[in-house]
This record gives C-alpha cells, structure tokens and sequence, in this order.
C-alpha cells in the first residue's frame, strides 16, 4: 500500500529523482508478486491518472487491483482481510507527518490501524516546526517499542561507495576525525516556490541537505547538539543576489527566503569535528556534492553521490589518491531490497539485509539539522543587533 502525494515534477537527467511512489525498485524487486492493494491520496483526480499509468505499464499486474481512497480511515473502512498488506511506503510530503498533531500523525495511525505491518518513509522525517523535534522521538519510540520493521530514505548510506569506506575504517580500526560536507545545489532548475519559502519547506538544510548531515552522522557518529554554530550568508546581502531564479521571490515574505549558503561546524560526542555547507549558487541542472571523512593516515572522498559515484582513497605509504568507480550501483534498490528481504526474513546472507536508517536514527538527523538552521538564524540575528547598534551610534 502506498501513501504519498503523486509528484509532478519533470525528472532530471542530470539529478535522477525519485519514483514517484519508490515502488520502481519494488517492481524490480518483487515482479509479478508486487501487488498494490491501495493509494492513499487527498488529491484523487491526480491519484487515478497516475496509477492508469502503471497500469498502462509492464507493471500492470501489480496495480490493476489497486484502489485509491483519500484518507487512511477510509481505506481502513472498507479492507477486506485479503487487502490487509504487508508494507506501507509513505511519500507523502514532510509537512504531513513526524508529529502527534492529528492530520500530520501518519506513522501513528499506521500504527494504530496495522500493528505489525512493515513501514517505509520519506525522508526527512519532518518538516514541522523545532519544538514538535520531540514529538518525532516519540513517534520513535513507539515504533521500536513495538518492534514494528521501518526504514527512512537515506538512499546514500547504501551507495557501495559509501559500504566501502565504512568497511576500510572498520576492518583497520580507525577512528573518524572529521567530516565535511558541501552540497552546492543547482537553483536555476528549482521552480517549486515552496521550496524557496523556509516556512513551507523549512528551508534547504532541512529539506534538501538533510542526506549530508544524515552521511556526516554516519561516519562521525552522534552530534553534540549543544556545540552546532552556523553562519549564512542571505538574500538580501550583496553577495546573495542570484540572477537566474526561475520563481517570483518577492512573492515570499523577507523573513521566509531562503539563504543563499548555510555554513555550520559542531563537535561529535567522539570529539570529532563535522562540517556542512549547503551553496545556492550553480545554474543548469547539475549539482555539485562531495564528503570527506578523515581518519588517522587515511582520507576519503566521496564525490557525485547521485549520480556517478567516485570515491577517492588516500591510505598510508601512498600520497596518491585511488580513484574507484561504481558503475550501475543503485542505492535505491539495494535500500528496498534489504527492507524486501527483513519482512519477508529471508536468511541468505544476513549481513547484507540491514536496514541502515531507523526511525530514530532519522529524527537525530532532522534534529541536527534544525540546529544548523537555528545556529545561523541566531547568528544573522546578533549581526543585525550589532549593525543597528553602530548605526544608532554613529546617528
């Protein structure tokens, strides 16, 4: 059963976006086994145009029963026990759920109406506001108290790539040192206003840069939440000017912009030192993201995650980076498949069927990065303060 808002972005060829429903790799995975028994959507209309699509497609077998209500409740209403499934993928905006306000509740309804039944959610966790964090722990929490398999769409921690530099810091025993991570988006191709108004999508370390913080924290392990400081640089300072914004800014309220560069460093309870910075700058359709982890004689650079993956290996008594490619690696397959493989407690090779993002490990991702969002808000704030101050003086 599926839950999300049909999307009707145009993909990329530069920036693959997600399916529509994540239910690509399931195709793959399941095949002729896959059956869609319900869609879960506000907006019908849309809902049924899309699912003919499917099941205009090689896939029709898993869609030609599938039928869309426009609310959980009403599913639940009228399922029979034969329709009752075995895992529920929810896409739906963030907006929609992490919190235990009635309406954006999803996973506790889940929970409510199909105990026991397998999730899978969209990442981020959230997109409420800061103090409704807790909220989301909760949601956590009830989640492994009742021991209900879910797993977050960090598609990255499964790139190969990523599984080999995780697999060299162990087998040599290594302590990470620091991260850093840079995510330099490319705007001119965003015309989604939303996503260019930080009180309707939070703003872009929470929305977008969400995956380097969550590959930060996989290396660097937990944040010291306490030590995060941020600076940015914003829209209406003279280096944030952008030329080529394919929406209409003024159409947002000030105070909603986004900024142009967010730069946050904190502290790993490690001791470890992490760095983000999240760019707005490029134009065209091609991103530009990297990951450096540094450990005692060791580096490691990831670069182009998305969509070619190079990792880039310097060890000890050589200065000369490796270079090692991973052709035709998908991380959204390999992510699906091991959720695949857990539900259905498939035992062939147990090592690789792990979920490699939970519940609550999504939500200390979420929480660092309101952080760095709140550390830079704080920061713009006091250089106001100081600005006004001496204009004041000078006056």
């Amino acid at each position: 059963m599926s839950s999300r808002r049909p999307s009707d972005r145009t993909p990329s060829s530069r920036r693959p976006s997600i399916d529509p429903w994540r239910l690509i790799p399931m195709d793959n995975k399941l095949g002729r086994r896959l059956k869609v028994v319900a869609l879960i959507d506000p907006a019908i209309e849309r809902a049924t145009a899309v699912l003919q699509k499917k099941c205009d497609s090689f896939v029709v077998s898993a869609y030609q029963d599938t039928r869309v209500f426009k609310t959980l409740e009403d599913f639940v209403k009228s399922m029979s026990p034969k329709d009752r499934p075995r895992a529920i993928i929810v896409g739906s905006p963030p907006m929609f759920r992490g919190s235990l306000q009635p309406g954006r509740d999803i996973e506790m309804q889940i929970l409510k109406y199909f105990p026991g039944v397998a999730m899978f959610l969209e990442k981020p966790v959230a997109t409420g506001l800061p103090h409704e964090i807790d909220d989301a722990f909760t949601i956590a929490k009830t989640i492994s108290d009742s021991k209900t398999i879910c797993s977050i769409g960090y598609m990255l921690r499964y790139l190969k790539a990523v599984q080999m530099m995780k697999r060299i810091i162990e087998e040599n025993n290594l302590t990470v040192m620091a991260t850093i991570a840079r995510y330099a988006c490319a705007y001119e191709s965003i015309a989604k206003p939303d996503w260019w108004d930080k009180s309707k999508s939070a703003g872009p370390v929470i929305e977008q840069g969400t995956h380097f913080c969550d590959l930060s924290r996989y290396f660097g392990g937990e944040v010291d939440i306490s030590t995060v400081s941020a600076h940015s640089l914003e829209w209406d300072e003279n280096a944030g000017h952008l030329s080529k914004v394919s929406i209409d800014e003024s159409k947002i309220a000030p105070e909603n912009r986004i900024p142009r560069v967010t730069a946050a460093t904190w502290k790993y309870d490690s001791g470890a030192v992490g760095s983000f910075t999240h760019i707005v700058a490029l134009q065209d359709t091609a991103y530009s993201c990297e990951l450096e982890v540094f450990a005692d004689g060791y580096q490691f650079k990831l670069v182009n995650p998305y969509v070619q993956p190079v990792l880039y290996v310097r060890k000890p008594g050589d200065e000369n980076e490796q270079a090692i490619r991973f052709p035709d690696d998908d991380p959204f397959f390999s992510e699906v498949s091991n959720l695949i493989d857990i539900i259905e407690d498939i035992e062939e090779d147990p090592e690789a069927a792990q979920i490699l993002s939970t519940y609550d490990d999504a939500v200390r991702t979420y929480e660092l990065t309101w952080a760095i969002r709140q550390a830079s808000e704080r920061s713009r704030a006091a250089k106001l303060q100081t600005s006004a101050q001496v204009a004041q003086q000078a006056a």
